[in-house]
């Protein structure tokens, strides 16, 4: 017999049926992921995996998400109950979704556009929304002053479309008119009406799946649940953070550009560990910058949010129960909570920035849990050309991978996204297919590693060549003064370089510029390498050897950074060339 929510009954807790209706509630939001990525049109949604889900209950507390990108973290927390309380729930029925994407008022950049489907139960006689859906995907281009809404901009209105909440469904059916001014803005008229509709799709699919849930378990019963798991978590929580050094630790470094000035971009950030909170605070990090490296509240929040929960036990739940024990301060006016009109576009790099310097931070009290430098960047990539075959304007947006820093016991891997950047590299064959442009080299970057005990992970090489066309481009990112740093006698990363025309009359360019590129004109984009974690001269000679072996470290390289010779085979060590290497080092 269903429960109408009218129940006095007190209800015992169940520790089967909590863990039964726990793993339910994430199913749904893996579903509705699976749904979204199944459905969308574009190679940013379908293969990288740009976007994320989330359930949230009636009080507007996140209780599930599926675990796709955790920088969407702070957005879910920030954006979902301010667009809510704004629109207000007297205007949503049955059916209805509301789009929002304003990065002043809890997003993060323009091109992240929520979904959010309130969800109704007929057998609740409140008539209100037990919960909220919502999906949350990068689009590939919402306007703006340059292809996929990326460059060096100087205000918000430069920067594409503003969405506040505005009904985009209406009773399950999309609302053509907003529909038709959102898609008179966008230049990629075929994949955006389709990741769309994977969005609108997603939220359907989960509201039936929540709806069924009511039913399987009874109203009252599952809203029962769903508090105990915040509650749940909430404690793990407090006991996870009891277990860390208490103490406050304190970092602070630089983006080599704000894509403007030369001026370097500071950042600071003071992790105060306390018995069952842990306090994360911004102060002194610059005033924002006229230029697109701010990061929005919900940006900065997702950063501090990644890193703590990176910390904490792998099967610890990440909801409302998680975030209440921890607090991020981000003065407003700054890089880290920039304020209207300032761009964001670029703020992910600072995000990203800002996680390696947590871990940095904590390096010394926690050396057995944290990396040492990362690519720590987005490292991002706007194309537009118009497309000679069919005429249409094509756009593309990625984000390239670089290493990631050694640990303690383990190498830093090779060319993958760092910390909450979970986004998959684009497959040639599918950007080629789907765009005027050939990737002309994809590999590893040899002796890119910054070597240590632990070597750091290798660079990323990714040259993009136009042969037919004339593309607009656009260069987003950061590195290329120093690479990452180095912990506890490991050395820094190789830094980033972005190439125009490598092999020819070559041109170094900045990490933050758009260029009108000609036809025959490559981009090479060469990330850097991780930083090292421990002396290099301690590292296991075998090891050293895979490297040469491998590709990764060059024969001379092993010598000079490592101590360690190898052989005229160029398949073995000479054990007593090395041992009298590295007893010179001593």
């Amino acid at each position: 017999m269903k429960s109408t929510g009218q129940s006095t009954e007190p209800i015992a807790l169940d520790p089967i049926r909590f863990e039964v209706i726990r793993s339910a509630l994430t199913a749904i939001t893996e579903e509705m992921a699976a749904t979204l990525r199944r459905s969308a049109y574009s190679t940013n949604v379908k293969t990288r995996q740009d976007f994320s889900c989330a359930f949230l209950d009636s009080e507007l507390r996140v209780v599930a998400q599926a675990f796709t990108q955790p920088v969407h973290l702070g957005s879910f927390v920030e954006l979902i109950p301010r667009a809510v309380r704004s629109y207000r729930v007297e205007n949503m029925g049955p059916g209805d979704m509301i789009l929002v994407n304003d990065p002043h008022a809890g997003g993060t950049h323009l091109n992240d556009i929520t979904l959010i489907a309130p969800v109704y139960y007929p057998g609740d006689p409140a008539g209100q929304p037990a919960g909220y859906l919502a999906t949350l995907a990068h689009h590939v281009d919402v306007g703006g002053g340059a292809p996929a809404s990326l460059g060096a901009f100087q205000e918000i209105y430069q920067e594409g479309i503003i969405i506040p909440p505005v009904k985009f469904v209406e009773g399950g059916e999309i609302v053509s008119d907003i529909f038709t001014l959102v898609m008179a803005q966008v230049r990629s008229k075929r994949e955006t009406p389709g990741d769309f509709r994977a969005q609108v799709s997603a939220n359907l699919i989960g509201t039936r799946r929540v709806i069924s849930l009511f039913d399987q378990y009874g109203y009252d019963e599952t809203l029962f649940y769903m508090n105990e798991l915040l509650e749940y978590t909430s404690r793990r929580t407090r006991a996870e953070i009891a277990g860390l050094p208490n103490g406050t630790y304190k970092a602070e470094g630089f983006l080599d550009s704000d894509g403007f000035t030369d001026k370097v971009v500071k950042l600071v950030i003071e992790v105060r560990i306390e018995e069952n909170e842990v306090f994360f605070d911004t102060t002194g990090s610059d005033p924002q910058r006229r230029a697109p490296v701010n990061s929005t509240f919900a940006m900065t929040f997702s950063g501090c949010a990644y890193a703590l929960r990176a910390l904490l036990d792998k099967d610890l739940p990440v909801n409302d129960g998680f975030y209440r024990n921890m607090k991020v301060h981000a003065p407003i006016g700054t890089v880290t909570h920039v304020a209207p009109p300032g761009p964001v576009v670029g703020g992910w790099e600072t995000e990203d920035r800002l996680n390696d310097l947590i871990f940095l931070a904590l390096s010394d009290a926690m050396p057995d849990r944290v990396p040492a430098g990362t690519k720590a960047m987005q490292c991002q990539v706007g194309i537009g050309a118009i497309d000679p075959v069919d005429g249409e304007y094509k756009c593309t947006y990625e984000a390239i991978a670089g290493g990631y820093g050694g640990r303690m016991t383990l190498d830093g891997p090779d060319a993958v996204q760092a910390h909450g950047q979970n986004t998959e590299n684009a497959p040639a064959e599918e950007t080629e297919a789907k765009h005027p442009m050939r990737i002309a080299r994809y590999e590893l970057i040899e002796n890119s590693e910054g070597p240590g005990r632990q070597r750091g992970g290798l660079g990323l090489r990714r040259d993009y060549e136009f042969p037919d066309v004339a593309a607009k481009f656009t260069i987003l990112a950061d590195r290329e003064i120093s690479g990452p740093w180095g912990l506890f006698g490991g050395k820094a990363g190789r830094k980033a370089y972005y190439i125009l025309n490598p092999g020819r009359e070559a041109t170094e360019l900045g990490s933050k510029v758009t260029l009108q590129l000609k036809p025959g004109d490559v981009i090479s984009y060469q990330t850097c390498g991780g930083g090292g974690y421990g002396n290099p001269f301690e590292r296991e000679p075998s090891q050293v050897l895979d490297d040469v072996i491998n590709g990764k470290v060059s024969v001379e390289r092993a010598r000079t950074e490592y101590g360690v010779e190898i052989d005229s085979t160029g398949r073995d060590i000479d054990e007593s060339a090395t041992r009298r290497l590295r007893e010179a080092a001593q």
